[in-house]
């Protein structure tokens, strides 16, 4: 049996080690804590907040993307973008693991300035109403249970037999229904919407993994740009000036008048699919649609160099054109090929052609 390689950090041995301080950083797209110290362009998130400080615009666009030409779509590409964006439709975008679909999201925003993209990441589960508000009724209830609780015990003396106020003078009742924003948090879809003088970005990602309804489901908020939260609505009438103060996907606070949310400016909305089912006509006529096709040797090599810089990409150009090759006959993503010169480069294994391979499988082979 061969020694093992000098890069592997955990070697099957059986012996406890400190080798986990030798772990390199992580490859930018696998960066959850931002950029950091080990970013080429210093501390996390753009100047202008516009990554949001959750370094989700570096997962996306890569860290070094100001090194690159990111992301230089073609003229159709350009042509289908810009007129979803003329005339408030969403985008529709269509193409095989790792073709860009979401990055298109992410690019949109960051040359536009328009914030952080808000994601709504679809599986089979997903209903309309998760994108849409959450509200918690259990957390609800509990409160008021414990906040009734913790009156009757401090005021037990100064109550009256039922438990109420003495006569007119007694304590203030608390209308329970002043807080009920409390427990109201916008969802992603719901947060797009609010009111603002510029579009948000909204990414409802894989929306082909969604259950038959959903894509129905949807029509008829991204028609009207509007919805409706059936809790604050019925006692909108019992609310200061009619609002409610509600939390955001963003995690920000911000009053709903009148129970609904209608935008001001329709957000830019991209709806991703692999293409593995069709969508109902309703729905396609509502949308701008884009297919994006196998990118070529260019555009890999300037994805590489977005994410792991111009060396990695020169280093990793044997890689980029087998990829290539196998790609006209199997489905492989490009996430793989970035997780298989990463690799390559920062550990420089010695089997270095079968790493990759191990790293780049086919997607669509028998299980």
């Amino acid at each position: 049996m061969s020694e093992p390689s000098e890069w592997l950090i955990y070697r099957g041995a059986g012996e406890p080690h400190g080798g986990i301080t030798q772990l390199p950083p992580p490859p930018p797209w696998r960066d959850f804590a931002g950029r950091g110290d080990n970013s080429p362009h210093g501390e996390g998130g753009t100047d202008d907040g516009r990554d949001g400080g959750d370094g989700s615009a570096d997962r996306r666009l890569g860290g070094y993307r100001h090194e690159a030409e990111l992301h230089r779509p073609g003229a159709e590409e350009l042509e289908m973008i810009n007129a979803a964006l003329y005339l408030r439709r969403p985008l529709l975008v269509t193409g095989s693991p790792g073709a860009g679909k979401s990055t298109l999201a992410h690019s949109v925003a960051h040359e536009l300035g328009l914030g952080r993209v808000l994601r709504w990441p679809i599986v089979s589960r997903s209903a309309l109403q998760d994108g849409l508000y959450h509200y918690d009724a259990i957390a609800r209830l509990q409160d008021v249970q414990l906040a009734a609780h913790s009156a009757a015990g401090t005021n037990g003396a100064g109550t009256n037999g039922a438990g109420g106020t003495d006569g007119a003078g007694g304590t203030d009742r608390h209308d329970p229904s002043a807080d009920i924003g409390s427990y109201i948090r916008l969802g992603p879809l719901g947060t797009a919407l609010l009111p603002s003088e510029q579009p948000r970005v909204l990414l409802i990602d894989e929306l082909d993994k969604s259950d038959i309804d959903l894509p129905n489901d949807l029509l008829n908020v991204l028609e009207e740009g509007e919805f409706g939260i059936p809790e604050l609505e019925r006692i909108a009438d019992r609310l200061p000036d009619g609002e409610a103060e509600v939390l955001t996907d963003d995690g920000k606070k911000v009053k709903i008048k009148g129970g609904r949310v209608q935008c001001r400016a329709f957000p830019f909305v991209v709806l991703t699919s692999n293409g593995e089912r069709d969508f109902p006509a309703p729905l396609m006529r509502r949308c701008i649609h884009l297919e994006l096709g196998r990118p070529d040797h260019q555009r890999l090599a300037t994805f590489v160099r977005a994410h792991l810089g111009d060396e990695a990409a020169r280093a990793g150009d044997d890689l980029i054109i087998h990829f290539l090759e196998r790609s006209r006959s199997e489905l492989i993503s490009t996430d793989q090929l970035l997780n298989a010169i990463y690799l390559t480069d920062a550990a420089a294994p010695a089997g270095r052609d079968r790493l990759a391979d191990l790293l780049i499988q086919r997607l669509d082979r028998p299980r």
